[in-house]
């Protein structure tokens, strides 16, 4: 099994950022692409961004300029920095592996308001 423990969310401002830390526990975070994904209320859980084992990122367009993945592999830590935050990110996050494992952690809730 994989753990999988996602934190740094909050209540946020239009404009502000947010910054979200992700550990994942076992053997396997350094073999597998990791991801951000994210499920708003009512919709199905999206992909947001995702980073390979080399480090190299992919991003939705909605987020892409806006947000920023980094891993840490020797940490076992998985980074999501958002800038400029819109209300229409307003979601739970997930860490995960790509393509994602059956199970997932609780998930950070961000939320935009003003």
């Amino acid at each position: 099994q994989v753990q999988l423990v996602e934190s740094g969310g909050g209540l946020v401002q239009p404009g502000g950022s947010l910054r979200l830390s992700c550990t994942a526990s076992g053997s396997i975070f350094r073999d597998y692409p990791m991801a951000w994904y994210r499920q708003a209320p009512g919709k199905e859980r999206e992909l947001v961004a995702l980073i390979a084992t080399d480090g190299s990122p992919g991003f939705a367009s909605s987020v892409k300029g806006r947000f920023t993945i980094s891993r840490d592999n020797a940490e076992n830590t998985l980074l999501l920095q958002m800038n400029s935050l819109k209300p229409e990110h307003t979601a739970v996050y997930y860490c995960n592996r790509y393509p994602e494992l059956a199970d997932w952690g609780q998930g950070t809730q961000v939320t935009v308001s003003s």
